[in-house]
């Protein structure tokens, strides 16, 4: 029967794949199939979709048109679930930008790109309204319980003041005992104070077990921004351990039991393996996140949607853990204290963004990894205050990274790279490369790079304004310099003119 049902559901969406792309009516025949219109319908889409990408990609680019035609006439059908037909369009958005991308196909993107932002927003109302909804409810519930629990009360009082009173009569009775009519009634009082009694006791309990909240449940959701962790991507950092993060996390006050952890990376990158087994034993979700959103970070963007519809959606979740120094979250935090939500900050000391840290309720700090220090072969760096600068060292590596690859390498050798590219390629490796940079007093971008490459092979433009390869000088067999060096260091070029005179002479 699930495979007949599943069936049923595909044969219904390529009848409306049909209808687009023969630009039929497409309506009535949403209309005759309510009860279809389901979220089970956007699972389907975005499977048989994503299949048939890859096994007819000559067709995609089409395909993917009659999928966003579709995705909008769903997205304006008002009839059934509103909930529902909004995340079958979002759906069909989503799965075409496997194929629609910004450099291929500029025109779809922009579209898709647009109808996904009024897609959210939709989803948000709609969250915002059923919150609503859920909250009124909750607050009639709680008029209820109170009122009981008033009830209760005064029963409970009415009951004490009945066994007080008996006691009274009780004790009077015995004093006054002789006759057989007076143990009668005290028997017969006894009896009655001992009903009293567990009603009493009954009523306690109730109120005292049956109402009260429970202290612990599960409160907390933790996301851990990999790509942060690993200090980037081009040699990622893996001296970190998850399980002492969620330690840390599970011995502060404010985390009773962990509800839900997702981690954020491209989980293709061959370099993130050895961290499976760990995100499997602490059973946190893997999220695959592709780069498809032109050079932003989409780890941090899915994030950040994911936090705020778990903040609207899930109002047992009280604490939310931001595994990541990223200045971006600042305004995310501020946003959950709007919803009422406690906000964790989580990262290495050295590298949080400090807004950050200042707008959490709680920081927990991670050990700064040595891994990208200790690879840097000790004869690289010769002077001690060298090694005690971070900064220095951590740009250096990059730098003489550049030379590993063949485009880089032939730009260094050839013509120099330009400083804002040197920038860019430093802000890309190093996390909070500018506020550590100006923390260890380099204002100027250029102050700081010729500190990291003296004694390397790399230096400055005469012009400073690019970092060139150094040449090696050559001498002929007449004992002149077949090449010229022009660099920043004035000992160098000293040299260069000292070899050139006397070979001139």
């Amino acid at each position: 029967m699930p495979n007949e049902a599943a069936n049923q559901e595909q044969a219904f969406l390529i009848e409306l794949l049909r209808a687009t792309y023969q630009n039929q009516e497409v309506y009535p025949i949403l209309q005759q199939n309510l009860s279809k219109l389901n979220d089970n319908l956007a699972f389907i889409l975005r499977k048989w979709v994503s299949d048939r990408f890859a096994k007819e990609p000559a067709i995609a680019i089409n395909l993917a048109r009659v999928i966003i035609q579709l995705s909008t006439i769903i997205q304006g059908f008002e009839q059934g679930s509103l909930a529902s037909n909004l995340e079958i369009a979002i759906a069909g958005y989503e799965t075409v930008l496997q194929v629609c991308t910004r450099e291929a196909f500029p025109k779809e993107w922009d579209v898709v790109q647009q109808a996904l932002v009024t897609a959210y927003q939709q989803r948000q109302q709609i969250l915002s309204r059923t919150i609503g909804e859920l909250r009124e409810q909750t607050i009639q519930t709680q008029t209820q319980i109170n009122t009981l629990t008033e009830q209760l009360q005064e029963e409970l009082q009415q009951a004490k003041q009945q066994v007080n009173d008996l006691k009274t009569t009780i004790t009077q009775l015995k004093q006054e005992e002789g006759n057989s009519e007076s143990k009668i009634e005290i028997t017969s009082l006894i009896a009655e104070f001992k009903e009293l009694k567990q009603r009493q006791d009954r009523v306690e309990q109730f109120t005292t077990v049956n109402i009260s909240p429970k202290t612990e449940q599960f409160n907390t959701a933790i996301f851990y921004d990999i790509e942060n962790l690993t200090m980037g991507r081009n040699n990622p950092n893996l001296k970190f351990s998850l399980k002492d993060i969620q330690t840390n996390l599970e011995n502060t006050t404010l985390v009773n039991k962990i509800a839900i952890q997702c981690a954020y990376a491209d989980w293709s990158d061959f370099r993130l393996r050895p961290l499976k087994n760990e995100i499997q034993e602490l059973g946190i979700e893997a999220i695959q996140i592709f780069d498809y959103s032109h050079k932003r970070n989409a780890a941090d963007m899915q994030l950040a949607i994911d936090i705020m519809e778990l903040a609207q959606s899930r109002p047992t979740l009280q604490v939310f853990v931001i595994v990541s120094g990223d200045g971006a979250f600042a305004a995310l935090a501020k946003k959950l204290h709007e919803y009422g939500k406690t906000v964790i900050g989580c990262a290495y000391e050295g590298q949080i963004n400090r807004i950050l840290k200042s707008v959490c309720d709680c920081f927990i700090p991670i050990p700064d990894p040595q891994g990208k220090i200790e690879d840097i072969p000790i004869n690289e760096v010769t002077r001690e205050s060298f090694l005690n600068d971070t900064i220095l060292v951590v740009t250096n590596k990059v730098l003489q990274d550049l030379k590993n690859n063949f485009e880089q390498l032939s730009q260094l050798k050839e013509g120099g790279i330009l400083l804002p590219k040197i920038h860019t390629i430093l802000k890309h490796n190093i996390p909070n490369f500018d506020q550590e940079r100006e923390k260890h007093g380099y204002r100027l971008l250029k102050f700081l790079l010729k500190k990291a490459i003296e004694g390397t092979d790399i230096c400055l433009s005469s012009d400073n304004n690019k970092l060139i390869l150094r040449e090696t000088l050559t001498l002929g067999s007449n004992g002149s310099s077949n090449k010229t060096l022009n660099c920043g260091s004035p000992y160098l070029r000293a040299r260069v003119l000292t070899t050139n005179s006397v070979n001139l002479s």
